[in-house]
């Protein structure tokens, strides 16, 4: 399968690779039946899926039942007036019916707009008025139905559209004849599923490389939502991910844990992992709990796995030594940059290494710790193949080694396979970010001699005090050292001498007591482990950060609270 769309799979060398590695995009290319169907045909009794919850129950399917579920799935869709260009939004969760579902709009040429449980009422609106969304298939969740039901009483207030689909999927541990306790009119959709009439392939097929296939919003970490636009083609940028940076194996067991409604279950839990010949293991729950997801990926023999920095910072908190990781062949981390500290400390205590990348929404992986490279705990790695990376100072030049910079995707030579078309009916924002054949990502990072590019942050967080520029992550991951510390944000406060000073938010750690004392000893830690400027000079500890939905911490929250305050 994966020898179809790439031109070759040796290397040796980093350098090899990043110079020879290239994919194959055909015409009119769709991961649903091109990849699903196909190896439904070749290899219909092979385990594509593996789906475990919380409370016990577990599912497998192969992938004629993919290609027969996504089928049905497709005639529901077909059934409803639904078809190629129609924007439709799966607020699933971790439920197996998410993955029969996606690709059943992938087969009408349908858009897909994957959706996070967490939404509120103001956000379906939003989604709604944005996208012009024709339907709505959700979990069987009397919160999330609440919220649609609201959006939808507010959108006919105002006289606007909503969505002439609305379905629900009953989670397995639901009877069939539970009532939906937040009101009707609701189909339900497994319902239609299993009596659905057989489903033909379209005659107009898509257009691979300007139909739209996905939308997603992104998590609003400095303003409103973007929806950024992905093509057909998009799948196929992702065998660079699952191939050579997450290195799943044919036969294996991959875990990428993420939730449906972001775009990090693209990077891990469908497109690359199917392409490359693993199975997709789905853990569905509803807290995280780190003794059980460890529990889970040790009894069910997980192969690789992915994971932010988050999920590794409480699993170092546990006795490792009580797990069985003889399967576990390799393990990868993105989301947020990684502390050292929990590189050393996972590695001492399971021999695992952990493998950075970093990317976006808009992008698939674009640097990484890739196979040939020895890794630099706290780096990014080098470049993505394809992608043309560079580091830009404010005035437009290029950065000299060792000094900060923008990160750029230069797109004049060619556009990464993956890399979206910009944002959807918003040429204003693309062109603010997409200058010409540049797009900006807005991340400060530094490359080093060796070519390994490290983050700094956000280039609205970075922060500028008496001539110095500071970048919270250097200053998180000092704290982060300290036992003290569970999690921390810093941003900056203004102060009329120096322009800006360092603040610490910090969540502190089981047994740990906020005192005048712990901040003195948090601060002369910084000012030992990094440079003695770079101190928090305010530390405020909390219960918990201000978060998006996706989980990544608001520091613009934090400051614009600081601002009120003063």
């Amino acid at each position: 399968m994966l020898e179809r769309y790439v031109s070759s799979l040796d290397f040796t060398s980093y350098e090899d690779f990043y110079a020879n590695f290239s994919v194959k995009t055909p015409d009119n290319f769709n991961f649903a039946y091109d990849v699903i169907d196909t190896l439904a045909k070749e290899k219909p009794d092979e385990r594509a899926m593996f789906w475990c919850d919380e409370k016990g129950a577990v599912a497998e399917f192969n992938y004629a039942d993919m290609q027969r579920l996504s089928d049905q799935a497709a005639r529901v869709f077909l059934d409803a007036g639904i078809g190629k260009g129609d924007p439709v939004m799966l607020i699933l969760k971790r439920r197996w019916e998410y993955w029969p579902i996606l690709l059943g709009l992938h087969k009408l040429g349908a858009i897909a707009i994957p959706a996070t449980h967490l939404l509120t009422t103001k956000d379906i609106v939003y989604r709604n008025e944005v996208a012009d969304i024709v339907g709505i298939v959700c979990v069987d969740d009397a919160e999330v139905i609440c919220h649609i039901n609201e959006a939808e009483q507010k959108l006919r207030e105002a006289g606007k559209p909503f969505p002439r689909l609305k379905a629900f999927s009953r989670s397995v541990h639901t009877p069939p004849d539970a009532p939906l306790l937040a009101g009707a009119p609701w189909l339900d959709f497994k319902a239609l599923m299993a009596r659905a009439a057989p489903f033909s392939r379209p005659q107009e097929p898509v257009n691979t490389n300007s139909d739209i296939m996905l939308l997603y919003f992104t998590s609003g970490t400095t303003g409103m939502p973007k929806m950024v636009r992905h093509d057909f083609a998009y799948p196929l940028g992702h065998i660079m991910t699952a191939k050579f940076w997450q290195q799943v194996q044919p036969g294996g067991l991959h875990l990428t844990v993420a939730d449906t409604g972001w775009a990090k279950a693209a990077w891990g839990k469908i497109y690359g992992q199917w392409l490359c010949g693993t199975a997709v293991f789905v853990y569905d729950y509803d807290r995280f709990v780190p003794h059980a997801m460890l529990e889970v990926i040790t009894r069910h023999r997980v192969t690789t796995f992915c994971a932010p920095p988050t999920i590794y910072r409480f699993f170092i908190k546990e006795d490792l030594s009580k797990y069985d990781f003889s399967a576990l062949k390799h393990c990868a981390v993105a989301g947020e940059p990684l502390n050292p500290e929990i590189y050393e400390q996972f590695l001492a205590a399971t021999g695992l290494e952990l493998r950075e990348a970093y990317g976006q929404t808009e992008l698939t992986v674009t640097l990484a710790t890739f196979p040939w490279l020895t890794p630099k705990p706290g780096s990014m790695g080098k470049p993505s193949p394809g992608y043309d990376i560079d580091l830009v100072r404010e005035d437009g030049l290029s950065c000299d080694m060792g000094e900060e910079g923008q990160i750029v995707v230069r797109t004049s030579r060619r556009k990464p396979a993956g890399m979206f078309g910009g944002y959807y009916r918003d040429d204003e924002l693309t062109q603010s970010v997409w200058h010409g054949d540049i797009y900006y990502t807005g991340d400060v990072a530094w490359k080093d001699e060796d070519g390994y590019f490290w983050f700094v942050g956000r280039s609205d967080d970075v922060i500028k005090s008496s001539g110095y520029r500071i970048g919270p992550f250097e200053v998180e991951s000092a704290l982060h050292e300290h036992p003290a510390v569970l999690e921390c944000a810093i941003t900056a406060v203004p102060d009329l001498e120096r322009g800006a000073i360092v603040k610490a938010t910090v969540v502190l750690a089981k047994g740990w007591k906020p005192s005048d004392e712990l901040k003195v000893e948090l601060q002369n830690h910084v000012k030992k482990t990094t440079a003695p400027y770079k101190y928090p000079r305010i530390i405020e500890f909390v219960d918990e950060l201000p978060k998006t939905i996706s989980g990544k911490i608001r520091r613009v929250q934090i400051r614009e609270e600081d601002d009120i305050l003063q």
